[in-house]
């Protein structure tokens, strides 16, 4: 009776991310050990439920951020498997440890910041002549649907994603396409919002020239005033100012975005 008693509590409201990511821990502990190989089935439900001593919609939980994170992957009428090929990074990985953790949209921008500007730093240094024919391409793409803000997202996704393609580093190139697909899932909804594409494409521009270029520093600039700009561009087309600019009391928590368009030179929109 006891020992129901104290699963019962864990399963009250506070708990549910406690034991998510003590399904997490598990199936992770799992793989590190070799108990668990890519391909290979997790124990039944029930079983592991009794094993960790949880309910089976809490594990079913668990298990679902872990899908979500690309480290599993369940079929229909199968069971649920290790994946066999590397995590499939997405926007629901972010957003499930955003509600476990409380982010805050300024902390994914300033993260999408830190990484971006030193991805584009590698790529300069990495990019192959097909990397920056992509990027080209996606420039003058950019261009021509001026006057089609959905299709011109389209063309920017791609031209950022070529950047961390060329970086020729796939783990910051996973972790800045996880943190700029949970941006873009906003954006779709405010883009027809935006007040200035022309300034967006010259801005993307820039950035391919540094890189075209092969000069790390002026990728790494580049990238840095487009994204701050972006970030407040972002703010006014939601018509929510303090949504992506409210940053740490202290200016050295959050410095670099913190940094401010040129006098007289207006925002361009998010990319």
């Amino acid at each position: 009776m006891a020992r129901r008693t104290k699963q019962q509590s864990s399963e009250e409201p506070g708990g549910h991310s406690q034991l998510t990511l003590q399904v997490v821990d598990h199936v992770r502990a799992l793989i590190a050990s070799g108990a668990l190989h890519p391909g290979d089935r997790l124990p039944p439900e029930r079983e592991l439920a009794r094993e960790l001593k949880i309910s089976r919609s809490s594990l079913r939980a668990g298990i679902g951020f872990l899908s979500a994170m690309g480290v599993l992957k369940s079929r229909h009428g199968a069971g649920t498997f290790v994946s066999s090929g590397p995590p499939a990074l997405d926007s629901s990985s972010l957003s499930v440890l955003g509600a476990l953790h409380g982010f805050l949209p300024w902390q994914m921008f300033e993260a999408r910041l830190v990484i971006e500007a030193s991805v584009a730093s590698l790529a300069a240094e990495r990019a192959t002549d097909e990397h920056i024919a992509e990027l080209a391409e996606e420039v003058a793409e950019m261009y021509a649907a001026l006057a089609d803000p959905h299709e011109y997202l389209i063309h920017d996704v791609r031209f950022h994603r070529t950047i961390a393609r060329a970086s020729g580093n796939p783990i910051l190139a996973a972790l800045m396409e996880t943190i700029s697909a949970n941006l873009y899932d906003g954006r779709r909804l405010t883009v027809e919002n935006t007040q200035d594409l022309k300034q967006s494409a010259e801005m993307h521009r820039e950035i391919y020239r540094a890189i075209r270029s092969h000069n790390p520093p002026q990728a790494k600039l580049s990238m840095e005033q487009h994204l701050n700009l972006a970030r407040m561009a972002q703010a006014a087309e939601s018509n929510t100012p303090q949504t992506l600019t409210d940053t740490p009391a202290d200016p050295a928590a959050g410095h670099t975005a913190l940094a401010t368009p040129s006098p007289g030179r207006p925002a361009t929109r998010p990319s």
